[in-house]
């Protein structure tokens, strides 16, 4: 590894960080949590609702973390959460029609803005960008469950 791919790695996370303080100041003005924010949005667009396990895993947050925002969303009546009629241990968590008022405006917004973002690359730089990024994850996640530094 050279100092330029140093250097490159370290621009990189920055702007992945700037990012997450972009996310995380929105939410804070919107008045929740950066990760609440991440489970209303997914609750806004799903419809007939999900479990707390895909909770989990679309927003990649822990089942202690989620379980805690349901709670939370629950208590002000933003969501229900209800037996699935296939497995009764499975609960389906919905939004109401309060929760649906309460972040519509700030979801809609996010996602207006990730949108057309995106849409100011061409076809070819929205590709590159995805795949170049999903590479850089998996290459990421694998150097850091390996147990030790690799070093050549």
């Amino acid at each position: 590894m050279t100092k330029e791919d140093k250097k490159k790695a370290y621009l990189y996370c920055k702007f992945r960080d700037e990012q997450f303080a972009l996310y995380d100041e929105y939410a804070k003005r919107n008045g929740m949590l950066m990760k609440t924010l991440l489970v209303v949005n997914i609750l806004f667009y799903a419809k007939e609702g999900l479990t707390q396990r895909d909770i989990c895993s679309r927003t990649f947050q822990s089942k202690q973390t989620v379980n805690l925002i349901i709670r939370n969303l629950l208590k002000e009546a933003y969501v229900t959460v209800e037996e699935r009629k296939e497995n009764k241990r499975e609960k389906l968590v919905k939004m109401t029609d309060a929760g649906r008022a309460y972040c519509e405006k700030t979801v809609r917004h996010i996602t207006w803005a990730e949108d057309t973002a995106m849409s100011m690359f061409t076809a070819e730089e929205q590709k590159q960008l995805i795949d170049l990024s999903r590479t850089f994850t998996k290459n990421l996640a694998k150097l850091i469950n390996q147990e030790t530094e690799v070093t050549k």
